[in-house]
């Protein structure tokens, strides 16, 4: 289940390059179970045509202020009426000047104007026109009506210069949008989460690992940043894209990560260690490439650090500290042990050998447990397990 899914949004589209872009978000959202409703502008239509948003969202566009149909003559207040969001994007220099100064000649103007639900304005055009002075004293003026703007990227542009102005990749856009549907009863945590494997070198070319993909770690940090928290990502070496508006800290061993959390645990008011640590590392790390021989290998390995262990026997008050365990049998045995063994309020079971719930799948099931009670979840999307775990984390801070 996505966070988008059966939200009513209306999408604006003006006259930029990045209208196709907009077609790709519809598409986006549509897959996501949202109800798009797309307003284009006269301008829009010369980029991507109302047919094709019509296809892509399965609604009729809105073009005209004054269309025949009797949806169409109160349309500039019904749809924001009838909506959740209202996402202006791609947002030009034009557009965004009309809107600082209130202008309604258009049905999109109209609608912003008359909207009474979130806006979110997605500026996109050359770097000369964004930087202009006036176009950042429009942006600001939007900011302070309390329209939610998502800054745009840094890269080639349609004109073929380099900088500033591009329209923000969508996964920017939708954290702005879930953001909105989310409580915001983290807002003044700070909240470090560790998430994915740690690698641990036999030699210049060879690591000891496992097989996390970080996935889950990278959903709570994203929820926990939705719901109002500072959030600290320390991720192992896994190929995911930084969560938008995290600090995110890449490390490779476990003693890396010993590192990165012990120094920043001080500060924190929550801990999730999500991190699948590897429990032992070589003791010898060879300076050369290990060949090889008739006989075999052999490994001697020494244990690292128990990164949650440490942190529970030198918590510091006020510290909500969760962990998590990946587990093959006596599931809610194993988590009841290290729950009460590590000094921990909560911890998350994993079940590593379902197909739907182990490594490296988009769904988890699992099972938290604290020291009142255990919990079964349903199976879920890693971002909708995620939320559990911080409606969990929330209340248990609200009983401490």
């Amino acid at each position: 289940m996505s966070g988008l899914q059966g939200k009513r949004i209306v999408l604006g589209v003006t006259g930029s390059i990045a209208a196709f872009k907009a077609a790709e978000w519809t598409r986006s959202l549509v897959k996501e179970e949202a109800v798009v409703t797309v307003v284009l502008t006269e301008a829009a239509e010369r980029f991507v045509s109302a047919l094709t948003f019509a296809a892509l969202s399965g609604n009729p566009v809105h073009r005209d202020m004054f269309g025949d149909s009797p949806e169409a003559i109160m349309a500039h207040l019904n749809l924001s009426r009838e909506a959740d969001v209202l996402l202006v994007a791609p947002a030009t220099a034009q557009t965004i000047a009309a809107l600082a100064q209130g202008a309604a000649d258009s049905l999109l103007l109209a609608v912003v104007l008359a909207a009474r639900i979130p806006v979110v304005i997605c500026p996109a055009m050359n770097s000369n026109m964004l930087l202009h002075p006036a176009t950042q004293r429009n942006i600001r003026c939007l900011e302070e009506y309390g329209y939610h703007i998502v800054q745009p990227g840094t890269g080639e542009l349609a004109c073929g210069e380099v900088g500033d102005g591009r329209l923000a990749d969508w996964e920017a856009a939708r954290e702005k949008l879930l953001s909105l549907f989310q409580p915001d009863d983290l807002r003044g945590y700070r909240v470090l989460i560790t998430a994915g494997p740690t690698r641990e070198p036999l030699d210049p070319v060879r690591f000891l690992s496992n097989r996390s993909s970080g996935k889950m770690g990278f959903a709570l940090a994203s929820t926990a940043r939705r719901r109002g928290a500072g959030v600290t990502l320390v991720a192992g070496p896994v190929h995911l894209t930084d969560p938008p508006g995290v600090e995110v800290i890449r490390v490779t061993t476990a003693a890396e990560m010993a590192r990165a959390v012990f120094d920043r645990a001080p500060e924190m008011d929550v801990i999730i260690k999500a991190a699948a640590v590897a429990d032992f590392k070589p003791q010898v790390c060879e300076e050369h490439k290990i060949k090889k021989s008739e006989e075999g290998l052999r490994l001697e390995l020494v244990k690292n650090v128990d990164i949650l262990k440490e942190l529970g026997q030198n918590r510091h008050p006020g510290l909500t500290l969760v962990g998590f365990a990946a587990e093959s049998r006596r599931h809610v045995e194993e988590g009841r042990r290290k729950l009460r063994e590590k000094n921990l309020d909560l911890i998350v079971i994993n079940d590593i050998l379902g197909s739907t719930t182990g490594f490296d799948v988009e769904t988890n099931q699992v099972i938290l447990i604290d020291k009142q009670s255990s919990t079964t979840l349903p199976l879920l999307s890693k971002e909708a397990t995620a939320d559990h775990i911080w409606d969990r984390v929330v209340a248990i801070r609200q009983h401490a």
